[in-house]
């Protein structure tokens, strides 16, 4: 089925053996009830008195998805992404661009379930929206953070090639937590070879959706 009037649904990405396509309607109560404890929705965002910790991340999972939908525009856009390996929906990996035209800076988010992780599969998902990034967009750098402690997060932002880039405080939940910022540009990501090893699909109709080339 072909979405001429909102083709980013057409979209696919491949790296590694690991299949990415834009989060569907279809695809919510599945990622919702997968999405792991211990992945910490914006802290910006306030929870609903009265109800579970469970269901309220639900149903943080779920306006996330529509806002973004709802809200997008070339200058300032989020994409996310389902994640599948062998077809099973593993996880989420986001991409975002804020004032995109001008700055042509991406920033990603991501999570996997607890049995998909220590298998490179983080590492492809990521390769995979930089590929988008960088080779389709126009984007000149990526940029990530995680809180001093996510070393599996950091791990797979180095293994790419990011550079460290500073550190920041966040207010968490728990208070004020010390973040790392990594940095990888666009010629820096060429250099590597890995943009090789990604495969992006049905492209041409999305690229009024990010803006002029």
């Amino acid at each position: 089925m072909s979405y001429s009037d909102w083709p980013l649904f057409d979209l696919r990405l491949h790296c590694r053996g690991v299949d990415l396509t834009p989060v569907r309607e279809s695809d919510l109560p599945v990622l919702a009830a997968r999405e792991p404890d211990d992945y910490e929705p914006d802290p910006r965002l306030s929870a609903l008195p009265g109800l579970e910790p469970g269901p309220d991340r639900r149903r943080l999972f779920h306006q996330g998805y529509w806002r973004a939908l709802g809200t997008w525009s070339p200058e300032s856009w989020v994409l996310h992404l389902a994640v599948r390996q062998d077809g099973d929906l593993v996880g989420v990996q986001t991409l975002e661009g804020d004032d995109f035209p001008v700055l042509r800076t991406v920033d990603s988010a991501s999570w996997l379930v607890p049995a998909a992780r220590g298998r490179g599969i983080g590492v492809a998902m990521r390769m995979a929206v930089l590929g988008l990034a960088f080779e389709h967009l126009g984007a000149v750098a990526a940029i990530s953070s995680a809180r001093a402690d996510n070393h599996p997060s950091l791990g797979v932002s180095r293994r790419i090639g990011y550079a460290d880039n500073g550190v920041g405080l966040v207010h968490a939940h728990e208070g004020a937590v010390l973040l790392r910022h990594l940095r990888l540009t666009a010629d820096r990501w060429r250099s590597s070879g890995q943009a090789g090893e990604v495969t992006v699909r049905n492209f041409p109709p999305c690229r009024p959706w990010f803006g002029p080339a």
